[in-house]
């Protein structure tokens, strides 16, 4: 069992998320929050694995909710499934680097965002390349970060995980980072994992942040 909590400022729409989660028998809504204050402390108490988080709302946005979410020890392992209106929302990449596994619009099909549940709650990403081409384009016009990543984190990984690290960057999945690598596709994931755990990433939406940040991965590229 799945336990959700759902986060949006508007009533009908939490109650909406709420009845299609309850529809599968997998998942279970555990609570739901007004703003990204209430998500925070419902977190705190209810553990949940996942929390859909809309990303404007009153008092703390949820961006910053997320930042408090993944920063906390104690709620750390819950996954944040970003929620948004528009594809190119400029919070988006924010909310990544704060520590979002990745996100959806809210005119997912209701069979997408079940799944997307399922991918984030079992520590995967949800960060396509369509999605990700977007994004980079999006914020390749915009100043770059007031802390960029040091070039010397790259240190900690081999050669051949740098080029796994890019291409992760660049939105290839486990079978097409092995048909590029020609490598086998269990060995393309264990370089993913690999690569996480030197990095202490949460999981894949981290490291395209890391890709980008680190100057690997030139936007465009």
């Amino acid at each position: 069992m799945i336990r959700v909590l759902v986060a949006d400022d508007q009533a009908l729409v939490r109650g909406g998320f709420s009845v299609l989660l309850a529809s599968d028998p997998d998942l279970e809504v555990v609570g739901e929050a007004a703003d990204g204050r209430e998500a925070v402390e419902r977190c705190a108490e209810l553990r949940p694995d996942v929390v859909l988080m809309d990303i404007r709302m009153p008092e703390v946005d949820g961006i910053e909710a997320t930042r408090r979410i993944c920063a906390d020890e104690a709620t750390a392992a819950t996954r944040v499934l970003v929620l948004t209106t528009f594809d190119l929302d400029e919070y988006v990449f924010e909310a990544l680097r704060a520590g979002a596994s990745g996100f959806l619009l809210k005119d997912t099909e209701p069979a997408e965002l079940l799944a997307a549940i399922r991918v984030v709650a079992a520590g995967e990403s949800l960060l396509s390349p369509r999605i990700t081409s977007k994004l980079v384009a999006e914020f390749a016009t915009r100043p770059a970060p007031a802390a960029p990543v040091d070039r010397a984190v790259l240190d900690r990984i081999t050669e051949r995980e740098r080029e796994v690290l890019a291409l992760v960057g660049r939105g290839r999945s486990n079978v097409e980072i092995a048909e590029e690598l020609y490598v086998s596709v269990a060995t393309a994931k264990t370089h993913v994992s690999r690569v996480m755990t030197k990095l202490q990433a949460r999981d894949r939406a981290q490291l395209v942040v890391l890709a980008y940040e680190s100057g690997l991965v030139a936007p465009g590229s």
